[in-house]
C-alpha cells in the first residue's frame, strides 16, 4: 500500500519560510513524477510544483522564484522549500505521485495524494 506521508507545516508571518516534506513509504518503487498541489477555502486545487526522476522541476507562474522543490531519491521524500511565503499562499497542501511516466510531470493525472498539511501565512 503506498502512503503519501506529509510533514513541515504550519503558521509564519509574511515574508517567513517553511519546508515541507513527504516521504512516499509502502513500496520500493521511484515515481516518475511527484507534486505539490494546494487547496485554499472557496478555491480550486492547483498545482504547485512538481519533479520528475532526474530532479527537474516546473512550477506555478506566482510561485516562481520564492519555492523550490526537491527529491532525494535515497530517502524516497519530496521537500518544498517555501519562502517569502504571501498570505495568498495559504492552504491545504497535498503532496502526491504518479508511478508511471507520461512526458511531463506537470499537468499529469496523478496515482496517489497524502492527508495534507496547513499552510497558514498571516500579515
Amino acid at each position: 500500500q503506498v502512503q503519501l506521508v506529509e510533514s513541515g507545516g504550519g503558521s509564519v508571518q509574511a515574508g517567513g519560510s517553511l519546508r515541507l516534506s513527504c516521504e512516499h513509504v509502502g513500496t520500493k518503487y521511484n515515481p516518475a513524477c511527484m507534486g505539490w498541489f494546494r487547496q485554499a477555502p472557496g478555491k480550486e486545487r492547483e498545482a504547485v510544483a512538481s519533479t520528475d526522476r532526474d530532479g527537474n522541476s516546473q512550477y506555478l507562474e506566482s510561485v516562481k522564484g520564492r519555492f523550490t522543490a526537491s527529491r532525494d531519491s535515497a530517502k524516497n521524500t519530496l521537500y518544498l522549500q517555501m519562502d517569502s511565503l504571501k498570505p495568498e499562499d495559504s492552504a491545504t497542501y497535498y503532496c502526491a505521485a504518479r508511478r508511471v511516466w507520461v512526458g511531463d510531470c506537470w499537468g499529469a493525472d496523478y496515482n496517489y495524494q497524502g492527508q495534507g498539511t496547513q499552510v497558514t501565512v498571516s500579515t
